[in-house]
């Protein structure tokens, strides 16, 4: 019994008793989350899943830390005085660490829940998610620095003077790198465009989907799926058009008939009118125009002028089809024509012509 107690009593065997533990008490936990995070996974609530999940990882190194800083206490102060005097400050800097780690994790979880939650019609949208959680993101490491700076006995009204001295010369250095920053910020702000909306330029070429706005790039997939970069400065300097968020799409067609059709003309106007004001694909609550327009060359023109009630590319183009298809079997059933590039010559009878054309008899 001497013995065993002796050797119970040993600092090495105390050590390896509470490493064990630790490592014990570590797996069980991770195996109640894992259980409790199945739980949750089952119920509509997606913040307790965010939470367990953005958890897990921090909580287990935790107690690993805390159970590893427990096991340094039974070492002789002889031996290990330097290792017993830093382990207090260690274990404080990492719990410091592994709540920044899990607040970093739960808003990064968060931010997940809420673009996940348009499906169900929430009002957060991808950009705006992505804009708030990178500045609370942001907000946590920035903090978790100067806190863990003043645990080391660092002067953080100093830190900040210097950096505040320090950031003029930065600003200079990286002109560009915080112009892009706040062409980000204003980009957020003014919601010009957001993640999947289609955008265009008239000043650039640049024209494609937005699949993501970060703080220096913004990517656009173009419709020939490359990626194109573009600084976010730049859109601080152009004009951007939003196709995504048009009401309607336009339709504004010129077509035109043969000049020996001209009586008919006016019937096929009409009928083209009545065709489109019972169309149900065109908004009828907008504006309509079929009229004659002009005198061309070879052909008198009317315009078609209406707006479709869909925005979808595809749909859209169907639509016109039809109206075109109409149209054309309006102009047929006229008896009319679609007038094509033509020319038309006029020769006058002249006297010396004729003399020519008698003499060529006369020779024969």
């Amino acid at each position: 019994m001497e013995f065993l107690k002796a050797y119970f009593d040993h600092w090495m065997m105390q050590t390896f008793v509470i490493t064990l533990i630790t490592f014990t008490v570590a797996f069980i936990v991770r195996l109640i989350l894992k259980h409790l995070l199945k739980k949750t996974n089952i119920t509509r609530n997606l913040w307790d899943d965010g939470f367990i999940t953005a958890a897990m990882a921090p909580i287990n190194v935790a107690i690993l830390l805390v159970g590893l800083a427990f096991a340094t206490q039974p070492y002789p102060e002889q031996d290990a005085s330097y290792l017993l005097e830093i382990v207090p400050l260690v274990r404080e800097l990492g719990l410091i660490l592994l709540l920044a780690w899990f607040l970093v994790r739960f808003i990064k979880q968060a931010e997940t829940i809420l673009v996940a939650g348009q499906s169900n019609k929430a009002s957060v949208d991808e950009t705006t998610a992505s804009a708030v959680s990178k500045l609370l993101r942001i907000s946590v490491i920035v903090s978790c620095v100067l806190i863990i700076m003043q645990s080391l006995g660092y002067s953080v009204s100093g830190v900040l003077a210097f950096g505040g001295i320090g950031g003029i010369a930065v600003g200079f250095a990286a002109k560009d790198l915080l112009s892009n920053f706040f062409g980000a910020i204003m980009i957020h702000l003014d919601r010009p465009f957001k993640v999947g909306d289609w955008v265009r330029s008239p000043d650039k070429e640049i024209e494609g989907t937005v699949e993501s706005i970060g703080w220096r790039l913004t990517v656009i997939r173009t419709f020939d799926k490359r990626p194109l970069y573009v600084p976010n400065a730049i859109f601080t300097q152009i004009s951007v058009e939003n196709p995504s968020r048009m009401t309607n799409r336009r339709i504004y067609e010129t077509i035109g008939v043969r000049y020996q059709d001209a009586k008919k003309l006016p019937q096929i106007v009409e009928q083209v009118k009545a065709m489109l004001a019972e169309h149900e694909a065109i908004d009828h609550d907008l504006v309509q125009i079929v009229n004659f327009n002009s005198f061309a060359p070879s052909s008198l023109d009317f315009f078609i002028y209406v707006l479709t009630k869909t925005t979808h590319w595809v749909t859209y183009h169907q639509v016109k089809q039809d109206v075109l298809f109409k149209v054309m079997s309006i102009i047929e059933s006229n008896g009319a024509e679609i007038a094509f590039p033509t020319s038309t010559i006029h020769i006058n009878s002249l006297p010396e012509l004729s003399k020519l054309s008698k003499e060529s008899a006369q020779s024969e």
